[in-house]
């Protein structure tokens, strides 16, 4: 059983009274009436990031985690809560210098508030974030119609090479490189300037956590739609490419892994020239990867005009058997 299985096993209909819970298939809470929009996120030691020898950049990677929540959805977080469970090892006066002194920075940066939380004693780190932030409107997901247009902010894939690089699992002999990928995941760049337009174009949209393909699927998941994706077109960086032609590595193995937190959303192909007009004005790369619709009964990766039929990863989910 998977999160997602158990989630609409166990929960989701208790859930059958209460609209704002948006079914659970999203991944905020949204009392319309009274504009509340909040986001719930759990992060563990050894799951959710390798360990906290750098807690500054832990912080940050997890802070940006939990907003992206609200940003996809066209929603400004304002105000966040942080429960923190940790030992004298991982809550040392050193740690906790350099964790305040990050969220003082993050706090500057995205102008949310710190407002509460919890701290309790614990063998592993583990810190839980609330996001809250105020709206009319949201962009929820599975709202997709026949033929929407599939779009993806940034690039996909440096934070993926990061881990890697973090997990040792890979080397590069260039230090600025090491460190430009390390960097990107643990400081992914959040698109905050579109956020508050996304309700004017997009169908539907969610940020890009657990994978391209993972979460595209959740963005269709009730909607009976299909997508087509072109390989070519979706984005990642000049480095990554470097990299990629260099190790003779594919890039499909690389798009989809998770922890990019872009904005992936779909829209009519009609808002075409718009998205490529307001994006261009706010200076904020975004890519038009590929198209959903109903006349094909099986999701599809395109490269080279050909139909690539090999399995391909479909993002990460936690597994409980």
């Amino acid at each position: 059983m998977n999160e997602f299985t158990l989630i609409q096993k166990y929960f989701k209909k208790l859930t059958y009274n209460n609209p704002s819970a948006l079914n659970l298939n999203d991944d905020v809470f949204f009392d319309k009436k009274n504009k509340v929009v909040l986001s719930s996120d759990t992060y563990v030691e050894g799951i959710h990031f390798l360990n906290f020898k750098n807690p500054d950049l832990v912080i940050k990677k997890i802070i940006r985690s939990s907003i992206s929540d609200l940003y996809c959805k066209g929603v400004k977080p304002k105000f966040i809560f942080i429960c923190a469970s940790g030992n004298n090892i991982s809550f040392s006066k050193k740690n906790l210098d350099l964790v305040y002194n990050s969220l003082k920075q993050e706090q500057k940066k995205y102008k949310f508030k710190l407002s509460g939380g919890d701290t309790t004693k614990s063998n592993k780190t583990i810190f839980s974030i609330i996001s809250l932030g105020y709206s009319k409107k949201i962009v929820q997901r599975n709202k997709s119609e026949n033929n929407d247009d599939i779009y993806v902010t940034g690039n996909l894939g440096d934070s993926y090479l990061g881990l890697l690089l973090l997990k040792k699992k890979l080397f590069l002999r260039n230090a600025k490189q090491r460190k430009y990928f390390i960097q990107k995941y643990y400081m992914p760049d959040l698109p905050t300037k579109i956020s508050s337009k996304l309700i004017k174009f997009a169908n539907s949209s969610i940020d890009i956590s657990d994978g391209l393909l993972g979460d595209l699927n959740k963005l269709i998941s009730t909607s009976k739609l299909y997508f087509r994706l072109d390989l070519k077109k979706i984005p990642i960086s000049s480095k990554l490419n470097t990299y990629l032609v260099n190790s003779k590595k594919q890039k499909i193995n690389f798009i989809s892994k998770g922890d990019d937190y872009q904005i992936l959303f779909t829209a009519s192909k009609f808002n075409r020239t718009y998205i490529k007009s307001l994006f261009k004005q706010m200076n904020q790369k975004v890519t038009l990867i590929g198209n959903l619709t109903n006349e094909i009964k099986s999701n599809q990766i395109i490269y080279n005009k050909k139909l690539l039929k090999y399995r391909y990863n479909e993002g990460y989910s936690h597994n409980f058997s």
